[in-house]
């Protein structure tokens, strides 16, 4: 009986367990195919066996598990040309150690949800089109070796947060577009070693707090100010192209710096987080190829120019054209008269005549000489001169609006 018992509760917690595992398999494939839908592009196909029906995303490209595969901890896709979204759903993936995202081409904005990633120690996405500021929260990894947001079009301010990084060994923010000072300081009574281990740790704020960081390069960035102390053990190329107070000729001209972006401190708010609206939009723009945008400007302006020759033609038809409108008051016996409209063009070279004229040449039209179901014609016979002309008359009854034909024989 206790047997029996024993393996009852070995199955209970055998069940617990299983549960529990699949449900951190779920969220994290569920995560991960999220990120797989907000790529648009995937030009090598290397998420083409990411499959949201298989509940093991172990064997995925890119993608490496724990040695219990219960839990994804290494997402690695470097220089196959993805295009696309950082989707904020990679924040789920709890125990995820690296990153690594360099070289693709992906655009928007770093997802603030990547902070609640703690056990991060790589974040790894230069050499990719991403744009916006640097969010405060990447200083939520706090067991992160090595950032890496190289070669972006990152713009706004640099966190000071990032100071609290307290593993941080290597930041790499070269070729963006941020902006404003390096936030670094330290008391009067600073000394520094090789690598930023401080001798002394009072009254120092920004990145002089990050003192196990050994390689830092802020270049070719618009930052401005000077090059802090603590910070002095870096190579003079690591601040280079900026906008710094330095006499330093391999700084940007200030006619360059004059023309910096302008600042954004606020944060940018994740596509997840932005009403309906705005993200519809953002994504829109952002995930339209240049060619697509190029060829959209020029069909619409071949259509524009095609709308604006056919109002002009017609415009001109309008104006070389005039309506003549003749009330002929015994053509129907439902309506007192019809108005007959004819263009004045195929009458240019006819000889014009009165009402009166017309009704005594056609004996008050009375003198029938042709019917069919829809018109009669009249017999009319002008006596202007040495010609005779014979007019014939069609009224077009269906409509009651009608037309008139004149045809004219030379006798």
């Amino acid at each position: 009986m206790r047997s029996y018992a024993s393996l009852q509760l070995l199955s209970l917690v055998s069940l617990v367990l299983f549960v529990t595992c699949d449900s951190f398999a779920r969220e994290e494939v569920r995560a991960l195919t999220t990120f797989k839908e907000a790529i648009y592009e995937d030009p090598h196909m290397v998420l083409s066996n990411w499959n949201a029906l298989d509940a093991d995303p172990c064997g995925w490209s890119g993608i490496s598990c724990s040695f219990a595969r219960d839990h994804v901890v290494k997402i690695n896709i470097t220089g196959l040309s993805l295009r696309g979204f950082l989707a904020p759903e990679l924040g789920q993936i709890k125990f995820l150690q690296q990153l690594v995202l360099h070289g693709n081409n992906l655009i928007g904005i770093i997802p603030k949800e990547l902070g609640m990633l703690k056990y991060l120690q790589v974040l790894d996405l230069g050499a990719n089109q991403l744009t916006g500021p640097i969010p405060p929260e990447i200083a939520n990894l706090t067991s992160v070796i090595k950032i890496n947001l190289q070669s972006n079009g990152l713009t706004g301010s640099l966190p000071s947060e990032l100071g609290h990084l307290k593993y941080l060994q290597e930041l790499w923010l070269d070729r963006n577009r941020l902006q404003g000072s390096v936030p670094a300081s330290s008391g009067s009574d600073f000394t520094s070693s090789v690598y930023g281990i401080y001798a002394s740790s009072t009254n120092l704020t920004g990145l002089c707090q990050a003192s196990e960081l050994k390689v830092a390069d802020f270049s070719f960035n618009f930052f401005t100010g000077s090059i802090p102390k603590c910070l002095g053990y870096l190579p003079s190329t690591s601040f280079q192209g900026n906008c710094l107070q330095n006499k330093d000729p391999r700084q940007r001209a200030s006619s360059i710096c004059d023309r910096a972006p302008p600042a954004r401190n606020h944060q940018t708010r994740s596509p997840k987080h932005q009403p309906a609206e705005d993200k519809s939009k953002q994504h829109q723009r952002a995930s339209k190829p240049a060619w697509l945008l190029a060829l959209e400007i020029v069909t619409g302006t071949m259509v524009g120019c095609l709308f604006l020759i056919a109002f002009l033609t017609a415009l001109q038809r309008c104006n070389n054209k005039s309506s003549l409108i003749i009330p002929l008051k015994k053509l129907s016996s439902q309506k007192d008269h019809v108005n007959v409209y004819i263009d004045s063009e195929m009458l240019k070279d006819v000889v014009r005549f009165s009402r009166q004229e017309l009704e005594v040449a056609c004996e008050d039209f009375s003198n029938i000489i042709g019917s069919s179901p829809d018109s009669l014609v009249y017999k009319g016979i002008m006596k202007g001169g040495p010609e005779i002309a014979v007019i014939s008359l069609c009224i077009k009854e269906e409509h009651w609006t009608g037309y008139l034909e004149l045809y004219f024989q030379r006798v």
